[in-house]
């Protein structure tokens, strides 16, 4: 089922910027051309697939987590504990992991996405249920090849399990190497798995000719675990990374660099580390757009957090006051950041202006720059 975007703003602070959006621009924000480069495969599990996996296999999990999870309130129970249940109890089989591609990719593209880049954990999967790495890729390869739109596979090191692990995963890789799994991720609690311990995985993907992002400066943890995964990862862009605000002179050389940072509103708001208030007034998103950083908008968890790729781009106007100016520079540095082969970027980058430009012609916009402060 969609998800609403009155769902989505029913549990969250309210704007700060006294934007109100109008039906023309909400259409804008579903119509408007979109690659989605920061989406978790398991949090973009429908609520009806969690209840039938669960019930397939019979799942020691409680009652009411999915109603918990799927509800969203501004109370939630923790993510990070349902995700883990879903690793251990309802991925069973190849095609499990398989239905979830193919209901993520239909789900984006109901909102044009015209391309996702996606993570998914290997590790704890694999470690519960002894499914041979390849079986897996192979089955969520074929789901990508069936999807409306094109895609790309993002396995990601699970930073809570010992950093020989992470090489286990990207040698696996090199095992089944695919053109549609160019690189790896990093996620799960960074403050449990600093940057540093997975040099050497980084290492060997980047020796092997894999790409590589990182999720870091989240959970409040410090501008310079960014810095690592830039300078001693060689990662390619930053998911989140919302602390080099922290230290403008390396924001400064990032946003000169054209670093980009997938951002994700709704995130810090439902981890906790922000109050309410601080969550409108202060997001450092915010701050982000202020300094000129080529920030990209996207879902995260988009069943968990309750919010649709376009609902993501429609709080960057709404909640954290960027531009329609603001808005078509992170189209491009979506484009720009993805890891798709540069003929189909370049299309892109040809065609998209002109739509966006179309597409916002037929709704006003509040473009006064002090609605970012």
């Amino acid at each position: 089922m969609p998800i609403a975007m009155e769902e989505t703003l029913s549990v969250l602070p309210p704007s700060a910027t006294g934007r109100v959006v109008s039906a023309d621009q909400r259409a804008f924000f579903t119509r408007l051309p979109k690659v989605e480069l920061h989406c978790h495969l398991l949090g973009a599990m429908r609520e009806e697939t969690f209840r039938d996996l669960a019930r397939r296999y019979d799942a020691p999990i409680p009652t009411d987590m999915a109603a918990g999870l799927y509800t969203r309130g501004r109370k939630p129970v923790g993510v990070l504990h349902a995700l883990r249940a879903m690793e251990q109890h309802l991925l069973r089989r190849p095609e499990d992991i398989a239905r979830l591609v193919r209901e993520y990719l239909e789900d984006a593209a109901a909102d044009n996405v015209r391309h996702a880049e996606f993570f998914w954990n290997p590790t704890a999967t694999l470690a519960a249920h002894a499914i041979p790495y390849g079986e897996i890729q192979q089955a969520m390869v074929e789901a990508m090849e069936a999807a409306p739109i094109s895609s790309l596979l993002i396995p990601a090191i699970d930073r809570e399990a010992p950093p020989a692990q992470a090489v286990a995963m990207v040698e696996a890789m090199l095992a089944h190497r695919h053109p549609r799994v160019p690189g790896i991720g990093i996620d799960y609690r960074e403050n449990d798995g600093p940057p540093e311990w997975f040099a050497p995985a980084y290492a060997l993907a980047r020796k092997e000719g894999l790409r590589a992002t990182a999720h870091a400066g989240e959970f409040g943890m410090p501008w310079t675990n960014v810095a690592i995964a830039v300078d001693d990862l060689g990662v390619e862009r930053i998911d989140h990374g919302y602390t080099v605000i922290d230290n403008p002179d390396f924001a400064e050389s990032l946003r000169a660099r054209g670093m980009v940072f997938t951002v994700v509103p709704t995130n810090s708001y439902y981890l906790r580390t922000m109050t309410p208030e601080d969550w409108a007034r202060h997001h450092p998103i915010r701050a982000m757009i202020a300094m000129g950083l080529s920030i990209h908008p996207n879902s995260d968890d988009p069943q968990l957090h309750r919010v649709s790729p376009a609902g993501a781009w429609e709080l960057m106007y709404s909640h954290m006051g960027a531009s329609r100016d603001d808005l078509r520079a992170m189209m491009m540095a979506g484009i720009n950041a993805s890891w798709a082969d540069e003929v189909q970027k370049a299309a892109w980058a040809a065609d998209w202006p002109g739509e966006f430009g179309d597409l916002g012609a037929q709704a006003a916009w509040d473009e006064d720059a002090a609605s970012r402060r």
